[in-house]
């Protein structure tokens, strides 16, 4: 599609708006109004209104609206000028495809974060209806934000300005998922690297524990994820967790994850070594109960291997374990997506998050398949189903974020039973406090104890760089203390 931006409007906006509607469109900005064939859309400010033309075939129609400057929340979304364009664009999509988003203009990555801003400035009450009337948010998407930032706000209220979070990254995996972009590495091309990499990931929680106590700092929640760390062996997890144990102080750790993604690579000496380490959950994910939908995806594990896992995990002595679900796999259905939650409500986990499938430009679906995979109608019906069915069960939504090209336009929401809320992910998403990063590809997110002011730390992406660039990369490390001294001048100022 062809878009003209004039007026002093920026492109996110707008161009997340057009995505909304046509995701696999590329979008090209012009100078002047398009002109043959397509969409084509010129949006812009002229003198204090809004206006916005769209077209497409015999479709050509314009909206004007004037700008409004004394809304006290705008500045919470963007400038009024924006607010207007954006919202005139949204109609006449709608208008033109007969058909209206769940979330409205919400196009960002955590609409509740944004709903718990609001609802400081006027109130809860006030802040869902100007999710619904302002932002055109959808009753049943204003609900769900509303019940999940109840449980998000009691996680909150447990960090402090001394708390951070540890994540450890193992991006290895038995095979690469055909919607994956992480960067993660096959164990048939990468196996020998393993053996390395995890003697300096030990090396590196080494100085992450000397910084924490040379900076006080309370670790609150520790999570290993990847990949699936439970590509390692016995041996190597046991020395990760011994590590940790030796060199992270544990006595205020809320929560202690453990990634177990993938059922193929659970063992019962695995899981014995992961609860012996002092993990507290742990997450067995299936995505898909049907056999033919895990080959289309390319899991190559079975059903029962995740039956089996799941009920190895709670003879070893698991007692929170968390399942995901995605929403609009390839080949699945609506019908065999209500089997899948069925299926795992049956098991009873302490928690499930279900994901809809984004169409990531670095996956092999996208890239590889070149597909423009849409399961239309059906996506929107099977994250309806699955909030309806988890709701009934007692189960509550705890975290919720949003991701570009998601089919139907949906969100990923986890569900816990009362007492199993995931910290880590409420942390990480809300960033609430400090996350420190090890491994390939991991990325420390530090959060000034006194304000939003963040600043990132990367590491190499890659198990190969990280290991050929070991020490130049713990040389980051030393940016998380320069960071808080920093943050410490700032408040002694």
């Amino acid at each position: 599609m062809q878009l003209h931006l004039y007026g002093g409007i920026a492109r996110y906006e707008p161009e997340n708006i057009c995505r909304l509607f046509l995701p696999h469109e590329p979008i090209t900005l012009c100078d002047a109004v398009p002109e043959g064939d397509g969409v084509r859309v010129s949006a812009g400010v002229q003198g204090d209104t809004a206006v916005c033309r769209v077209m497409l075939g015999d479709y050509d129609r314009e909206r004007r609206a004037p700008i409004v400057t004394d809304d006290p929340l705008m500045a919470l979304w963007g400038t009024p000028a924006e607010l207007a364009v954006a919202t005139l664009l949204y109609r006449q999509f709608c208008e033109l495809f007969h058909t209206a988003q769940p979330w409205g203009l919400l196009t960002g990555v955590r609409p509740v974060k944004l709903l718990r801003r609001l609802t400081h400035e006027v109130g809860e009450e006030q802040a869902l209806a100007y999710f619904r009337e302002r932002l055109l948010c959808s009753d049943e998407k204003a609900v769900l934000a509303q019940r999940t930032l109840h449980a998000e706000d009691k996680i909150l209220s447990l960090s402090s300005p001394q708390s951070c979070s540890v994540y450890l990254s193992v991006p290895f995996c038995p095979t690469r998922c055909s919607y994956c972009s992480f960067v993660s590495h096959t164990t048939e091309k990468s196996q020998h690297l393993i053996p390395a990499y995890v003697t300096l990931l030990c090396r590196e929680i080494e100085e992450t524990g000397r910084i924490l106590r040379q900076l006080g700092l309370r670790l609150d929640s520790l999570y290993i994820g990847g990949g699936t760390p439970t590509t390692l062996s016995a041996s190597q997890l046991e020395a990760v967790m011994a590590t940790v144990n030796d060199h992270l102080d544990l006595s205020h750790c809320l929560e202690y994850t453990v990634e177990a993604g993938r059922p193929d690579t659970v063992t019962e000496e695995k899981l014995r070594a992961i609860l012996a380490g002092g993990a507290t959950r742990l997450s067995i994910n299936p995505q898909t109960l049907h056999d033919h939908v895990l080959d289309t995806i390319g899991r190559r594990h079975t059903v029962k291997q995740f039956y089996d896992a799941f009920s190895l995990a709670r003879k070893v002595g698991f007692d929170h374990i968390n399942t995901d679900l995605i929403a609009g796999l390839p080949t699945d259905s609506l019908d065999g997506f209500k089997a899948s939650v069925d299926g795992i409500l049956a098991l009873s986990p302490e928690s499930v998050t279900v994901h809809t499938l984004s169409m990531k430009r670095a996956s092999h679906l996208v890239v590889r398949d070149h597909s423009e995979y849409d399961a239309g109608g059906e996506t929107p019906q099977m994250v309806r189903y699955a909030s309806e069915r988890l709701w009934e069960n007692g189960y509550h939504p705890y975290y919720l974020y949003r991701q570009s090209r998601c089919v139907g336009n949906q969100e990923n929401t986890g569900w816990s039973k009362d007492g199993h809320d995931g910290l880590y992910n409420v942390f990480m998403m809300d960033e609430t406090h400090t996350v420190i990063g090890c491994g390939a590809g991991a990325v420390t997110k530090l959060k000034s104890p006194d304000s939003d002011y963040l600043e990132r730390v990367f590491n190499f992406k890659f198990p190969y760089e990280y290991i050929d660039r070991f020490d130049e990369m713990l040389e980051r490390k030393q940016q998380v203390v320069t960071f808080y001294e920093s943050c410490s001048d700032t408040t002694d100022a």
